[in-house]
Formats: structure tokens, C-alpha cells, sequence
């Protein structure tokens, strides 16, 4: 039973699951429901599909993300960049509206779900390292702009498209002749009614002597009676029949489960902004679950995560559905709600089954304009350009690559943007490495430590060079200490020793090695030796197997006190 658990967590919080935690999960499924059909129905809006398709993929992956998640409070289903990245990638195979576009949906999810799947297996969850959480943000807040951008027009209820800022304003002017001042109110009314309840909502339940708890979640629920209300006035006043788009006819019903291989050619178009889609969907749902597992000190695992999500995707394309993650604001209804465990999501699930199949008729006169409502005053939450500021003022590396992830982002397109993105990261990650800070270290007086010459007052000896490399040695920096070494030792022609202190480096690979056999026999024609103190284990088992240390010129001391000792010790007899 333990190994199952493993593969399927669910189990472990069913076993000793009771009555009072499923009226906490009951209470939370109603109020996460409230918000995520109207959510549901925006993101489909924004990727491109069929209202109905946004409800199906609220329904499968929320039960399966439940069985093989690890966080009690994540809430899957669509959110707005990997919509936005679903409508991006499709609009290059197929027109909005056809059945190819549908098509391309699905096996978008179903891609994503496998890609996903592969990785936690695969135990690649350490995925997110690779990428910087600024370069991230910047490229989350360049595209909660382009969202916001590409859902004004049904605000201002004309035509326009465009995947980056400059071709929908552009997009946009041109048919500003459109204008529809009645679609246009309704749009504002919502946008200004959600901003209000975010606000004071909660202040004004409190009023009422609703428990604080209860209704600081009840306020994110503010969507629905935009929806309803909105709704009410479009039917009661006939505005369809005065240019008000409407979502029109929604099937009742549950999806029809089913899977058919897609053509190898839409897998090969596909293949890469699945891949995309399934990064940046990954890091954000593991940032949302790791967060509120901190606040539980429960622990969420990252290659179990990425199975979980794996299985969610697949489970959103086996139900016609498109790429799914955690989103964040109901995750943290989800959470603030009161749910305990992933039954919440469950009933959740089955919430958004009853509105499929009872509900949808009802929704026949909801404007496009208050779902776009929805989705800008969602989207605000993502833009947050103080990122800019706090890397300026702590590493202009960080603040150029988060501008340059903002700019491509914004003038190029979320693709172009997440790919720059992920590039600029790892490129980020070699630059620093391949320049590691190297300090000439001394002694301390009347101690055992040794800090940096430039810092602190030490003592050395002008017939010895200590150098402490704070960074592993790799193929990407191994020259660089290389050079550093003999750039200062034909500087110093009093120099006849030359330690490197080890205590940070965790690893030296192959690159590294044939770096330092080069480097001690350099040194040796120099007739200046070359030694190594506070090697770790793990490396210096590298060191013996490769027979470098049959060859250097030098000794291996256990602490630098002891090789700095011993050496000038040598220089002074």
C-alpha cells in the first residue's frame, strides 16, 4: 500500500479522512465552483474555443490532479497564459471557430499531459531551476498585457487580433469605427463592479456579520453576479439585437471522452509550444503549491507534481478539452475557502458537471464583453513590473535579462517571449558560472580562517598565491580560472606556489580536469608548484580515479591553515 501511495497520494489523506473535513471541502468546492465557471468560460474565450470546451476542462483534470497531486489546495484547470500560449500557438495552423483548431487544442493538452508525465518519471522536476523567477515574472506580466490588450475588443465590441501590443493596436485603430457604446458601457460597468468588490467586498460581507474567514471568500466570488447581473440586462433589454455579442447557444451536457492519435505533422507543429505550455504551466502551478503547502508545512513534490499535472492535461484532452495548470487566484479561494484535502476539488468537478448539464441554457444572452471583464481585472494580478526596480537596484544582469523577456514579450509574442525567456535563464545561469568569483585569500592573525585580501587585513606571503574559487569547476568557467592564475602569477614574478582552496567547489568535470593537468604542467616548466587544500570527498574520488593527482606537482593539504603553515614555513628556511 505504501508503494501505491507513492504513485497515487490521494490515498494517504483517505485513509483517515472524516465528516468535519468534508463539510470544510464542501463549503470550499461550492464557493470555487462560483468562480470558475465564469473563469472557465472566459479563458476557452481567450484560447480560442468553444465556451463549453473552458467547462470541460474544468471537470476531468480536477478529479486527476486529485489522485496524483501532492498539494491539498492547488485548484486546476485553465488559466490565462497557457490560454493565452493555446490561442498563440493554434493561429498559425488553423482559423478560430473550426474543427481543426479544436483538434489542435486537444492534442495540444494531450501532448502537454505526456511531455509532463515523461518529466516525472524522468525525475526532472528540478526543471524550474533552470529558469529565473525574474525572467519568469517579467515574461508573466509582458503577457497579462497582451491578454488584457487582446480583450479589449469585446470591450469596445469591434474586430481586431494580433499576438503581441503593436499589431492589436494597430489592429485596433484600424477598426475603431466599430465602437459600440453599449457593449462598451456593459464592458466598463463589469471592469468597475470587480474592481469595487476587490476591494470592498469583503468589508461590506463583514457588515453583514459574515465570519471574516468566510467572507474574504466569498468576495472572489464577484464574477458570478457580474455574470448574472450583466446577463439579466442583456436579456431584459434585448441589447443583442442592438450590437451586443453575446456567447449565443452553449451545449448542455458532459463531454464525450474519447482519444484518437493526432497526424505526426500537427505533432511536429505542436511538439514545441506543447513543450512551452507545459514549462511555464509547470512553474507556475509548483510556485502556487509550494506556497500554500508552506502555510500547512505540508511538502509538495515536484516530480510527483509534474506526473499530476501529466495526468490532469491528458485527462482535459481525453474530455475535449485544452492545456490545463494551477491557476492561482482559485487556489487560494481554494484555500482560503477552507479546503483540507483534493476532495474539494472533486466536488468541485461535479459542481461544474451540474452547471454543464443544467446551467448552460441559462447562459445563452451573457456578453462576450463581461467575460473579457473577467479575464482583464483577472490578468491585473499578473502584472507586476516592480521586478524591474528590485533588479536594478540588486543585479543589473537580472534587470537587463527581465527587460529583454519584457520587450521581445510585448513586441514579438508570448512564443518568441517564453522561448527568449527559458534562453536568457540558462544564458543568465552561464554567464555568472563561467565568471565565478575567485578571492586571493590570507590569513587572519591569531586564527585558523582565511577571508579575502581585499576585505579584511590578513597575512600572506609574497612567494605564495591562495586563491578560493567560489563555484564548482565546469566547462564554462574552467578557463577562466585558468587565465585568472597566470594573468596574476606574470604579474607576481616572486611567486613559486600556488594553492587553490577548494571548500566550494562540489564538482569538477572532465572540462575542469584537463584544465588543471594543463595548469600544473604550465606551472611546473615555471618550476612554481601547484597544491589543492580542503578537497571534498566526492571530488577528490574524481581526482584519484583520473590519476591527476599522481601528477601534481603540489600536495593535497586537508585544511588551507595547514598548506598556508607548511609552506611559507618551506620559503622561510
Amino acid at each position: 500500500m505504501m508503494t501505491i501511495a507513492r504513485f497515487i497520494p490521494a490515498l494517504s489523506w483517505l485513509k483517515t479522512y472524516n465528516r468535519g473535513q468534508f463539510s470544510q471541502d464542501a463549503t470550499a468546492a461550492f464557493i470555487v465552483t462560483m468562480l470558475l465557471i465564469p473563469q472557465s468560460l472566459a479563458y476557452a474565450m481567450l484560447a480560442g474555443v468553444p465556451p463549453e470546451v473552458g467547462l470541460y476542462s474544468s471537470i476531468l483534470p480536477l478529479v486527476l490532479y486529485a489522485l496524483f497531486g501532492t498539494s491539498t489546495s492547488l485548484s486546476v484547470g485553465p488559466v490565462a497564459v497557457a490560454s493565452l500560449m493555446t490561442a498563440t500557438s493554434l493561429a498559425v495552423i488553423a482559423e478560430q471557430g473550426t474543427a481543426s483548431y479544436l483538434t489542435g487544442a486537444i492534442t495540444l493538452a494531450l501532448l502537454s499531459g505526456a511531455m509532463l508525465v515523461i518529466m516525472g518519471v524522468m525525475k526532472l522536476g528540478m526543471v524550474t531551476n533552470l529558469l529565473s523567477h525574474s525572467v519568469i515574472s517579467g515574461f508573466i506580466s509582458a503577457s497579462g498585457i497582451i491578454i488584457a490588450l487582446s480583450q479589449l475588443k469585446h470591450i469596445l465590441g469591434i474586430q481586431a487580433h494580433g499576438d503581441n501590443v503593436v499589431t492589436q493596436l494597430l489592429s485596433m485603430l484600424e477598426n475603431i469605427d466599430q465602437f459600440k457604446p453599449i457593449t462598451f458601457v456593459i464592458g466598463v460597468s463589469v471592469i468597475a463592479f470587480l474592481l469595487l468588490a476587490r476591494r470592498h467586498a469583503k468589508r461590506f460581507l463583514i457588515t453583514l456579520k459574515v465570519p471574516e474567514a468566510s467572507a474574504a471568500s466569498l468576495a472572489k466570488t464577484a464574477p458570478i453576479l457580474g455574470v448574472l447581473s450583466s446577463l439579466a440586462v442583456v436579456y431584459l433589454y434585448d441589447l443583442q439585437s442592438h450590437g451586443v455579442a453575446i456567447t449565443g447557444h452553449i451545449p448542455a451536457g458532459l463531454p464525450n471522452l474519447g482519444f484518437s492519435l493526432p497526424s505526426m505533422e500537427l505533432v511536429k507543429e505542436l511538439a514545441l509550444p506543447a513543450l512551452m505550455i507545459s514549462i511555464i504551466g509547470y512553474v507556475e502551478s509548483i510556485s502556487v503549491g509550494k506556497t500554500l503547502g508552506a502555510k500547512r508545512r505540508e511538502k509538495v513534490k515536484p516530480n510527483q507534481e509534474l506526473i499530476g499535472l501529466g495526468a490532469a492535461n491528458i485527462a482535459s484532452g481525453v474530455s475535449g478539452g485544452f492545456p490545463v495548470t494551477g491557476g492561482f487566484s482559485r487556489s487560494v479561494v481554494n484555500f482560503d475557502a477552507g479546503a483540507v484535502t483534493q476532495l474539494a476539488s472533486i466536488m468541485t468537478a461535479l459542481g461544474i458537471m451540474i452547471a454543464s448539464l443544467l446551467l448552460t441554457p441559462m447562459l445563452y444572452f451573457l456578453p462576450k464583453a463581461t467575460l473579457a471583464a473577467t479575464i482583464i481585472v483577472a490578468v491585473t494580478t499578473l502584472i507586476d513590473f516592480s521586478i524591474l526596480k528590485k533588479t536594478w537596484q540588486f543585479s543589473r544582469s537580472d534587470f537587463y535579462a527581465v527587460l529583454a523577456t519584457i520587450v521581445i514579450t510585448l513586441l514579438l509574442g508570448v512564443e518568441v517571449g517564453v522561448a527568449s525567456g527559458v534562453a536568457l535563464s540558462i544564458a543568465l545561469h552561464l554567464y555568472r558560472t563561467s565568471k565565478p568569483h575567485v578571492a586571493e585569500v590570507g590569513l587572519i592573525k591569531g586564527s585558523e580562517h582565511f577571508r579575502n585580501v581585499k576585505r579584511y587585513e590578513v597575512e600572506t606571503s609574497p612567494q605564495l598565491l591562495c586563491l578560493r574559487p567560489d563555484e564548482s569547476l565546469f566547462f564554462a568557467n574552467a578557463t577562466f580560472l585558468e587565465d585568472h592564475i597566470i594573468d596574476t602569477i606574470s604579474q607576481r614574478k616572486e611567486i613559486n606556489h600556488v594553492v587553490i582552496q577548494c571548500s566550494a567547489v562540489n564538482e569538477i568535470d572532465f572540462s575542469a580536469l584537463e584544465m588543471l593537468e594543463a595548469l600544473n604542467l604550465q606551472l611546473k616548466s615555471l618550476n612554481i608548484k601547484l597544491s589543492l587544500s580542503e578537497v571534498k570527498g566526492p571530488v577528490m574520488d574524481h581526482l584519484e580515479c583520473s590519476g591527476f593527482l599522481h601528477h601534481l606537482n603540489g600536495k593535497v593539504y586537508l585544511s588551507q591553515f595547514q598548506a598556508f603553515k607548511d609552506i611559507t614555513q618551506a620559503s622561510d628556511s
